[in-house]
């Protein structure tokens, strides 16, 4: 059975942390250290806030995902798939960080996302806590990416992300010899993974349970 628009945002929504319940004291639930439990780090909670918008395009062919390529000029994560977001401002909520990087990065116009709701945070191996903050994107709007630094802005398909049969688990060996396990959820030409699949990973999990990943 399709959905109608309201029945699918109140099914997301109700799956998620309300905003309005958001407690910044709370520690990072989800990290890039999930599949490398060895490679945690001796103080986790020297981390730097920062929050991306997990933005839902609703299309009427089929709702998308807004993601973007990192600029090749940045000094880190260089071209890299992400979601638009960065680290927050002093005294930023979570949520208006995200709405005002987009804008930042993309020229979304916050008028056209409604908020739905919370992930838990997410600590990333570069040290920092991001809040994901998923928003319904009104399909009239528009996007230029800030060249500064986006080099890129797509969409993929939402249900092609949220079915597990697209979630990969890949390694990568480190100087040191270690080994690096990571979610990765390849698309077209897009490679997405790290931080990005891992939240991905972790929206899915919310939505539709635990489905273990060989």
């Amino acid at each position: 059975m399709t959905l109608s628009r309201d029945a699918r945002r109140a099914w997301i929504a109700s799956k998620l942390d309300p905003i309005d319940g958001y407690d910044p004291s709370l520690d990072a639930a989800r990290s890039d250290y999930d599949l490398n439990p060895g490679m945690r780090p001796d103080n986790p909670h020297a981390l730097r806030p920062a929050a991306v918008l997990v933005g839902l395009v609703e299309r009427e062919a089929g709702m998308t995902v807004l993601l973007t390529r990192r600029s090749d000029t940045l000094r880190s994560h260089t071209g890299q798939i992400a979601f638009p977001g960065g680290r927050c401002d002093p005294g930023e909520t979570p949520w208006e960080t995200a709405l005002r990087e987009a804008q930042e990065e993309v020229n979304l116009d916050p008028s056209c996302v409604t908020l739905a709701g919370l992930l838990h945070g997410y600590r990333t191996v570069t040290g920092f806590h991001v809040t994901p903050v998923v928003g319904f994107i009104d399909p009239a709007a528009t996007f230029v990416a800030s060249p500064d630094e986006v080099a890129d802005v797509f969409e993929t398909p939402f249900a092609f992300l949220m079915d597990s049969q697209n979630h990969q688990r890949q390694h990568r060996d480190l100087p040191d010899g270690e080994r690096r396990f990571f979610y990765a959820m390849p698309w077209n030409e897009r490679f997405i993974w790290g931080a990005t699949a891992g939240m991905l990973r972790a929206l899915y999990e919310r939505l539709h349970g635990e489905d273990p990943v060989g």
